[in-house]
């Protein structure tokens, strides 16, 4: 309708002043409004971000630019905490968002002078705003039953939300069947290809979260480390997901995305069976070479799952491919972080080892998925 280019544009404008706006905030409603707000600017980056990538990188070097795209992904993940911590331990917490601004001012300089402009539609389409309320609507409750769920609410309760989300759910899912340019394109899901990786993708960064949430509680609570302690141990798994993702990118040329994907979540499944069957008085190594295990893994898998996503979908519907590669995501990992707290829950301070299994088990289901893909064509 407006283009990736200009999307991108105005999330990050929106994501500076949000940044700017949180770190002048006087009171937590306020910080709390900012932070949706923010979230808004951030959503509109990361749903065309893969689509950008499409439009950059010639077809035959896709792979490539996806695993360019995960390294730098793993490398901000693995930098974050860091730089996170010294702010802190400098200034107040107000910089946390101060520091957004000039960078994205850089970041906008950037967009503006390098990424190249894809055509929007000659044929206007209105914004459908009946769609959003019900993305929305359908998505919140989800999250809001899940957190619901996990924070020990009353059954009932719950399963009023359930109900409701899946009422409004199969309306919204209707209507988007029937719009030629859908909010939430479900449509694409017909694509064997493209909905046997999506699942792969919900699968995985479930399994992701539930050992990231989980592993600080225990570091810090059962172990007795550090903040800082606790940030080293877990810094293996994306400094090994930074390491691995452009080989990963390259090898999507040559192997099935299908069979790179199942390999490296059973690797990753391995890291995660490791770190539940921890020794007592695990040492430092113990739980580096499980990390590691886990980061390989994980950065084998995410390239080519990303590149069979976006380019298994027509190229003219990259923008939502893009989107629901970003929904998947953030569909895992907020189900990933509401099964911590129900097992935190349930189970106390012994909810990180089974919150560990049960990422491993849904790693293995994950690469079983991907298997599946190897019956199908590679995408172009």
């Amino acid at each position: 309708m407006v283009g990736y280019r200009r999307i991108y544009k105005i999330g990050l404008v929106v994501f500076i002043f949000t940044s700017l706006a949180c770190a002048l905030s006087r009171s937590l409603d306020m910080l709390t409004f900012a932070r949706v707000a923010q979230g808004l600017g951030g959503a509109a980056l990361m749903s065309v971000n893969t689509a950008l990538i499409r439009l950059i990188y010639p077809q035959r070097f896709l792979g490539r630019g996806m695993g360019i795209n995960s390294f730098v992904v793993a490398v901000s993940s693995a930098a974050g905490p860091t730089i996170a911590a010294a702010i802190l331990s400098l200034a107040s917490w107000q910089w946390l968002f101060l520091i957004n601004v000039p960078l994205g001012i850089v970041a906008f300089v950037l967009a503006m002078r390098f990424l190249p402009p894809n055509s929007a539609r000659s044929k206007i389409i209105r914004f459908d705003l009946p769609s959003a309320i019900m993305n929305a609507l359908t998505f919140g409750l989800l999250i809001t039953a899940l957190s619901g769920f996990a924070q020990g609410q009353s059954v009932q309760l719950v399963l009023a939300e359930v109900a409701a989300m899946l009422v409004v759910g199969f309306f919204f899912v209707r209507r988007q069947l029937s719009m030629p340019v859908p909010l939430l394109p479900v449509d694409l899901l017909r694509i064997p290809l493209f909905s046997l990786s999506i699942c792969t993708s919900i699968c995985s960064f479930c399994a992701q979260m539930l050992a990231m949430v989980s592993l600080p509680f225990f570091l810090q609570t059962m172990m007795g480390r550090s903040e800082v302690e606790t940030g080293l141990l877990l810094t293996p798994w994306p400094l090994a997901t930074m390491v691995m993702a452009p080989l990963a990118g390259y090898l999507i040329e040559k192997c099935h995305a299908g069979l790179l994907g199942a390999i490296g979540l059973l690797v990753m499944a391995c890291g995660l069976f490791g770190l539940a069957l921890l020794p007592e008085s695990p040492s430092d190594l113990d739980i580096i070479w499980r990390m590691a295990l886990c980061g390989a893994g994980f950065g084998l898998f995410q390239s080519p799952n990303n590149h069979t996503i976006v380019a298994s979908a027509p190229s003219h519907r990259s923008g939502g491919a893009s989107g629901m590669l970003g929904t998947a995501r953030l569909l895992g990992q907020s189900t990933g972080a509401a099964l911590v707290a129900l097992l935190f829950n349930l189970l106390g301070n012994s909810g990180t080892h089974t919150a560990l299994l049960l990422a491993g088990i849904l790693a293995t289901v994950a690469a079983l998925i991907s298997g599946l893909r190897v019956t199908q064509p590679r995408a172009a």
